[in-house]
């Protein structure tokens, strides 16, 4: 592959998704674009970058960017953040008006792990929440992924990961090998495909945003217009996590850190004030 290919594949899947791919990621175009040059028939990547530059290749561009999204997840992933979680539902559940349900959002949701984690936090602080409903929104720029996360059924060493055997035991049950959340939870979520970098305004407010190991992979300007699209979207009085490895600092100023709880902001008091 020529550096200009390299180069042309690389700022499209940046334009659709935020992914930063640098020269030293060539391994990963060579590995995990084997399955679409082998579909279109397409000799090697500069076959495939050529064929991108046809107006008509925008379904192939959108299979490409897929391909190359990392789709990593797991039950209670870093533990930390639900537990958070367990004492944010409550505040939030009594602060809100009757009826009205929370609302989170799993940003970047993959197979659905995370929110279905969320689901079965909210089932048991249900007397805590004073039966407020709940509504869980995943969503993800890969279809495959969020076709899996409808259907919740997980592979044996996906439930092994981080997921306790009492709430295995609880909310799944076993099929031919496999392990299927129960329809109460996957009630409680809806999965749509959904681009970070799209107009995320028709979302809605939300009380909790999960968006968690997305930002790593863009590029500071992107990371800034994300993380302003998101604190646009928590309520005023809302929690945002990100990943262990990620933060708000020098990015942003519409949301800061949330004293002594490591990866959770809220919205800055001044923008929460006028909100």
């Amino acid at each position: 592959m020529t550096p200009e290919s390299f180069d042309y594949i690389a700022a499209q899947v940046k334009q659709r998704s935020g992914l930063l791919l640098t020269p030293d990621k060539r391994y990963m175009l060579e590995s995990r674009l084997a399955g679409i040059l082998k579909r279109e028939a397409l000799a090697d990547l500069d076959a495939l970058a050529l064929r991108l530059r046809d107006p008509r290749a925008n379904p192939l561009a959108e299979a490409v960017t897929e391909a190359l999204t990392t789709n990593e997840s797991s039950f209670f992933r870093d533990g930390k953040p639900f537990e958070h979680l367990k004492r944010v539902l409550p505040r939030l559940a009594a602060a809100r008006t009757p009826g009205q349900p929370l609302r989170v959002w799993s940003a970047a949701c993959s197979t659905g792990q995370e929110a279905y984690s969320v689901a079965m936090v909210a089932d048991e602080l249900a007397p805590q929440l004073g039966g407020r409903r709940l509504e869980i929104f995943g969503t993800d720029i890969a279809q495959e992924v969020l076709t899996r996360a409808r259907d919740g059924v997980f592979s044996q060493f996906e439930v092994q990961r981080g997921l306790p055997v009492r709430q295995l035991i609880k909310y799944f049950t076993q099929e031919q090998g496999r392990w299927r959340i129960n329809a109460e939870m996957r009630g409680l979520c809806r999965f749509e495909r959904l681009n970070l970098l799209g107009d995320l305004r028709g979302c809605g407010k939300f009380d909790v945003i999960f968006c968690r190991n997305v930002l790593i992979y863009f590029d500071p300007p992107t990371k800034t217009r994300v993380l302003g699209a998101l604190a646009a979207q928590l309520a005023p009085d809302g929690v945002l996590y990100l990943g262990g490895a990620e933060t708000v600092l020098g990015l942003t100023d519409r949301l800061v850190p949330l004293p002594g709880e490591r990866g959770a902001y809220e919205v800055a008091g001044a923008l929460a004030a006028t909100a």
